[in-house]
């Protein structure tokens, strides 16, 4: 089994219509006869490869799908992992790239009641990781992102009951500010 694959350089964050039409195009052309998990894997091989050209908004499909498939494995992430391929797992460094580099002004937050579509330039968030976004751009220091966040927190503890996903954002919270804390003297675990 391979190693995580490495944070590609950013070149760029497509907006969630452009990654949506392209996962439609790789989907319809996939050959009728695989299996459903073999479907899987090639559609996410694809959106990894573009994923690792640079691409962030094909990276936020990875990570939402790899969330998906954890759920769906009851969080084996061994089973996930065979279904993605090795080293394609979409790890917590990779989220934290992602979410630095969502462009906060580009995101679509539907209101109560709103029918109308995205913009096509807009990137299109699940809620947790909206959080995880709001979140590393909040600890950058961007004061808008923070009363986002601390809006957003807000109703956190009543989705918790219904939203299977947000556990993700809590496992990316904690892991975060882990990253954040220094060493303990002396290097390495005593």
């Amino acid at each position: 089994m391979t190693g995580v694959a490495p944070v590609p350089a950013f070149k760029s964050f497509s907006p969630s219509m452009r990654v949506d039409a392209f996962l439609g195009d790789w989907r319809a052309s996939l050959p009728p006869e695989l299996s459903p998990e073999e479907r899987e894997a090639q559609l996410y091989a694809q959106a990894w490869t573009e994923y690792l050209v640079g691409d962030y908004g094909f990276g936020l499909w990875c990570w939402h799908e790899t969330d998906r498939l954890t759920n769906s494995f009851g969080r084996n992430v061994k089973e996930v992992t065979r279904v993605l391929g090795p080293g394609r797992f979409f790890g917590f460094s990779h989220r934290r790239a992602v979410a630095e580099r969502v462009p906060l002004d580009r995101i679509h937050r539907p209101r109560k009641g709103e029918m109308s579509t995205p913009r096509p330039e807009a990137i299109v968030l699940a809620n947790y990781q909206l959080l995880c976004t709001y979140l590393v751009h909040a600890r950058q220091g961007d004061p808008k992102a923070k009363a986002q966040y601390e809006i957003a927190l807000l109703d956190l503890e009543d989705r918790q009951r219904t939203d299977p996903y947000l556990r993700f954002f809590e496992t990316f919270r904690d892991l975060l500010e882990r990253s954040d804390k220094p060493p303990p003297e002396g290097g390495g675990p005593h």
